[in-house]
């Protein structure tokens, strides 16, 4: 056959729902002669007179969205891993309790009793638990659906697009990094102070002081070594972490559990009395700006979906070991926070150790070297989950290539990723040594909210896509009508009467609401109406939060303005759920799902949205600069040495004519190029199947 030239389609541009299908029309199916049918002519891919002049083209920049978009398929066989499998029910929930448990417990607790809610503050801690919770269930369902490690960043890959989930690993890898050294650091100030402050005194004195901006007063070798000593534990592999995790979790716990018990001993009420403030001396704000920040305390789960790779049976221990460690910690935080605020008036507390200076002003010195030696334990616990999970994303971005390779290696004998694990391990110590992390330790928030944000709405865009069979690729995040070589017109009215009367597949517009809602059915391709609802629903709940959050000082907005931005967003947001619930989701998995979609996540999107707005100008600047050095990052290297760039997809030649009934019997007929493909050159012929131009 001659060679094909290029015509414009009668009928309109190449749909997205085509182009994302990556269909083409078949050969062979015009009588032997290799012509189009009627009308239409195949199109050439990567030729238009744009390109002629060096601009440009529609089709190369549907290309390149296809693959910022592009979505990592699943294999059927998720269990093969070339990590080891190990970790039961009770590692992860240990690990997860030593994410969770820190710091926080033994200073978070006098802050917010002290400065913010008084009292109440095991309310502001209950409430937090129930936020955290929203995003815990989404994490939850996916690990047990998802069960490879990476986490938010996997989660994102699988359901929202590349680009997405490269930005949401790459913001995670800082998040571990800065909070492993601020741990570190806290660690060593800790140690410092039992021993009256020689440990800085003799690094001042031989070393000397740095009065520069961002790096901290003087070298702080002692957290730049305890960090070393944990990255060569967990390069023993996922067992020897796992061990040693349990030990310090114990003994974290069995602290807890003296302060507790000897806490509710020396307990005394009238602390709680209107004589010493009240409850809840700072009201209700008081409470909501306390949950704000005791939100913070619980963030470290997310290290049992990291690790769900290396779990014996994920479907069941990555939810329960999560319902596990999340119950614990809030029961710890809620228990000790009560006992403090018993023991001393709340607005004598010393924020800094409040729970030691608490028991050696009832009398009790020996119980603070109790508490100290507790604070050292949890602080380790949170060293190695940082130290356990940040080299396992490190390693799922590379084997996808979207980091360098590398660190995709795995020892033979430890089965662990351990370059990830030396180069990561050896920049965490870098920071904790030089830098000065008082001025970032806001930037761990918005690392870790913007992570959950995008989790939940991946589990809206799972439930309603639709399920691949077994041994082909996932469906695309939205919906795409279904489609059907196109033969004859009679073909094209059975079509059309078979979509007609099938039931409604997952994405589609359930059969109660149709007579509702007709223009959905008759304008709207399945999908797509799910796709606008969730991009109003991250919207509206956009603006719901700006309202909520600026709407009173930094704004000036009137009252009555306030009130109708309120009422328009509140509208906007609950029209957008009551769309996503009119279309149909996924039958039910035999794996642990998420009650209430898509109300769930979405109340853990509005929250994690307000409270990201609550963060300084400052912190969104860096955030900023850091998503531009990403970008650096994907588009120098990860774009082109993707795994999915790489693939090359059975059928990958051939041309292939697409039609999808609209209700009408108007035609489409569309030439798409596979997504991930580099456009052939011209084919010089196309009498054989498979051939490639």
């Amino acid at each position: 056959m001659g060679a094909t030239h290029t015509q414009e389609l009668p009928c309109r541009a190449p749909a997205v729902g085509a182009i994302r299908k990556g269909l083409q029309p078949p050969e062979g199916k015009d009588g032997g002669g290799g012509q189009a049918p009627p009308l239409v002519q195949p199109l050439v891919p990567g030729r238009s007179p744009s390109m002629a002049w060096g601009l440009p083209s529609a089709a190369g920049l549907a290309r390149l969205c296809q693959k910022l978009n592009r979505l990592k398929p699943l294999e059927d066989a998720t269990m093969e891993t070339s990590l080891r499998r190990c970790l039961s029910t009770l590692d992860l929930a240990l690990l997860g309790i030593g994410g969770m448990v820190g710091s926080g417990l033994y200073v978070l607790t006098g802050t917010v009793a002290k400065e913010m809610a008084g009292p109440a503050v095991l309310v502001s801690f209950a409430v937090a638990a129930v936020a955290s919770l929203l995003a815990a269930l989404c994490y939850a369902e996916f690990g047990a659906r998802v069960p490879r490690t990476g986490s938010a960043y996997m989660f994102t890959y699988v359901s929202m697009g590349e680009l997405w989930a490269f930005l949401i690993g790459w913001n995670v890898l800082l998040e571990y990094m800065i909070g492993g050294a601020a741990v570190a650091r806290a660690w060593s100030g800790y140690l410092d102070s039992i021993f009256s402050h020689h440990i800085r005194n003799f690094t001042e004195t031989h070393v000397g002081v740095w009065r520069v901006p961002f790096l901290a007063r003087y070298p702080d070798f002692l957290a730049a070594g305890i960090l070393l000593i944990a990255a060569a534990f967990v390069s023993c592999g996922a067992r020897v972490s796992s061990w040693l995790n349990h030990i310090f979790s114990a003994l974290s716990l069995g602290v807890i559990v003296f302060i507790v018990v000897l806490g509710f001993v020396l307990a005394q009420p009238k602390n709680w009395s209107s004589r010493e403030g009240g409850f809840a001396p700072f009201g209700f704000s008081g409470i909501l700006a306390g949950t704000a920040t005791c939100f913070y305390a619980f963030v470290g789960f997310d290290v049992i979906a990291a690790s769900s790779e290396e779990a014996r049976n994920p479907k069941r221990a990555v939810p329960m070991a999560i319902a596990i460690s999340l119950s614990l910690v809030a029961g710890a935080y809620i228990l000790v926070s009560m006992v403090l605020t018993l023991m001393v008036p709340w607005h004598s507390l010393d924020p800094e150790s409040a729970l030691a200076d608490a028991f050696y002003r009832r009398g009790y010195g020996w119980a603070g070297f109790i508490v100290a030696a507790g604070s050292i334990c949890a602080m380790n616990t949170v060293l190695l989950s940082n130290l356990f999970s940040l080299p396992r994303i490190v390693y799922a971005m590379a084997t996808d290539g979207l980091f360098f390779q590398a660190f995709a290696h795995v020892h033979p004998k430890t089965q662990v990723p351990v370059v990830a694990i030396v180069v990561f391990g050896g920049l965490m110590a870098l920071l904790a040594l030089v830098l000065d992390l008082e001025a970032l330790v806001q930037f761990l928030s918005i690392g870790t909210l913007l992570a959950y944000t995008f989790v939940a709405a991946s589990i809206i865009v799972l439930r309603f896509q639709r399920a691949p069979a077994p041994g082909s690729p996932p469906a695309p995040a939205s919906p795409e009508p279904p489609s059907k070589e196109y033969e004859s017109f009679s073909d094209r009215l059975q079509l059309v009467g078979a979509t007609q009367a099938e039931a409604p597949e997952p994405g589609q517009l359930k059969l109660a609401w149709r007579p509702y809602l007709p223009f959905l059915g008759t304008h709207c391709s399945p999908g797509a109406a799910v796709t606008w609802a969730l991009v109003g629903l991250m919207v509206s709940a956009i603006g719901l939060s700006c309202v909520l959050i600026f709407g009173d000082s930094p704004l000036h907005l009137p009252r009555w303005c306030a009130a109708f931005l309120l009422v328009l967003c509140s509208l906007a947001f609950l029209f957008s759920l009551l769309l996503l619930s009119a279309h149909q989701q996924q039958p039910s998995q035999d794996t642990f799902q998420i009650p209430w979609v898509p109300l769930t996540p979405a109340l853990s999107i509005l929250l994690n949205i307000c409270l990201m707005l609550k963060l300084s100008y400052m912190t969104w600047l860096r955030f900023a600069i850091w998503l531009l050095v990403g970008l650096g990052v994907y588009f120098g290297y990860g774009i082109r040495h993707s795994k999915e760039n790489v693939q090359d997809p059975p059928g990958a030649g051939s041309t292939r004519y697409v039609v999808f009934p609209s209700g009408s019997l108007e035609e489409t007929v569309e030439t798409v190029q596979p997504p991930g493909q580099a456009p052939p050159g011209p084919a010089p012929s196309t009498d054989s199947p498979g051939s490639r131009g």
